[in-house]
């Protein structure tokens, strides 16, 4: 599974396009030309975009959920709701869709932030509040997720 690298403060036009940065663009190539999926975010006001093949294997834990359980349903509706699939197009810009746009609340100014194998799309000014915030809280956020991680040789 290979990882996105970097964060890039880049604009989003009038028609909901971003110019993509060369270096994140040289990162997208190594999925291959398949497309990507863009869909709101659980826990934040941004984007995520999944390569092709990492939303494949997110939705196939997914479909294995009952969905004649009414809060299964409920969690598939809500997490699929608005997504779309999107290609970089030749001048290296993304298509973001208007409800997706309205959804992040992007304005002119945005950062495209890797995590792990996706990347999220954030309206610059509600990035720069999220990061700030949660500054005194990581230390302690860092131990209680990855402290009991062991960090051996072993690959996974």
């Amino acid at each position: 599974m290979k990882n996105f690298i970097g964060t890039y403060e880049c604009k989003i036009d009038d028609k909901g396009r971003i110019k993509l940065p060369s270096s994140l663009m040289r990162q997208m190539e190594d999925f291959g030309d398949e497309p990507f999926v863009v869909k709101r975010s659980v826990f934040q006001t941004c984007l995520e975009v999944y390569p092709m093949k990492g939303w494949d294997r997110l939705m196939v834990k997914i479909n294995k959920l009952n969905r004649f359980q009414k809060k299964n349903a409920d969690f598939i509706r809500q997490f699929t709701a608005g997504l779309k699939t999107v290609e970089p197009d030749n001048a290296g810009r993304l298509q973001i869709s208007k409800d997706l746009t309205s959804f992040a609340n992007l304005q002119k100014e945005i950062v495209i932030t890797s995590a792990g194998e996706l990347f999220e799309i954030w309206d610059k000014d509600a990035y720069e509040d999220i990061i700030a915030a949660s500054k005194d809280d990581f230390a302690k956020l860092a131990e209680e997720v990855m402290g009991d991680l062991s960090f051996g040789d072993e690959e996974n």
